[in-house]
């Protein structure tokens, strides 16, 4: 399959994380996947500007970086400078997301928006020619490890069903509770890439199970 895998840092083991970054490098990951929290926005913190640049010292694959923080703006370049590939900014807290796109493009990285489990796809429709990447939430952000909620597969077909109407070339992420059991039926639905963290960091191998994602 095409789809690509997105391990999810938030679920490594944050004492060894030069160790995890490599492995995820010597594996059939295509991005490596790392949640900015604030505290304000979702109610737990998460990586801040010096581990993001000890991870991208280590690590040979893009950085896939999703904010979930107020106020992205005012970081933009900084998540430049550390090293960010694809930067992702939730719908919920930008008040000007159009503005905030361009400038994410014009500083030479992909620009996404996430949309949190309840808000509906078609508020997109007015800027989805604008974004390389839709970061669909099937979890409510702010924690790893949460139970996948099934109402994300008939929402992920109507953002499908959005980005062709009009034309779009937008990728679609799907993030949250992504194992084995739902899957098949995000890609079959249209998910272009897979977040995974618990699934692939718990497992008893994780290289291995990183392969089985890529295969389904």
């Amino acid at each position: 399959m095409n789809h690509l895998i997105a391990p999810s840092l938030l679920s490594a083991d944050f004492g060894n994380l030069q160790r995890e970054v490599e492995n995820l490098n010597n594996s059939a990951a295509d991005w490596l996947h790392i949640d900015v929290m604030d505290g304000v926005f979702v109610p737990n913190i998460s990586f801040g500007f010096p581990i993001i640049s000890i991870i991208k010292k280590y690590a040979q694959k893009p950085l896939d970086i999703h904010l979930m923080i107020v106020e992205a703006d005012h970081y933009l370049q900084r998540f430049k400078d550390v090293g960010a590939t694809n930067l992702t900014v939730h719908y919920e807290a930008c008040v000007h997301l159009h503005r905030t796109m361009q400038a994410i493009k014009e500083l030479g990285m992909k620009a996404g928006v996430a949309i949190n489990p309840h808000t509906p796809v078609h508020l997109l429709e007015d800027i989805i020619n604008e974004i390389d990447l839709v970061c669909l939430m099937s979890v409510n952000p702010g924690y790893g490890g949460q139970k996948f909620i099934a109402h994300t597969f008939s929402k992920l077909l109507a953002l499908k069903k959005l980005i062709s109407e009009n034309g779009s070339s937008a990728k679609i992420e799907v993030d949250g509770g992504v194992d084995f059991t739902n899957a098949p039926t995000l890609v079959k639905n249209g998910a272009d890439i897979l977040v995974a963290g618990n699934t692939v960091f718990a497992s008893p191998n994780p290289t291995q199970t990183i392969s089985n994602l890529k295969r389904i």
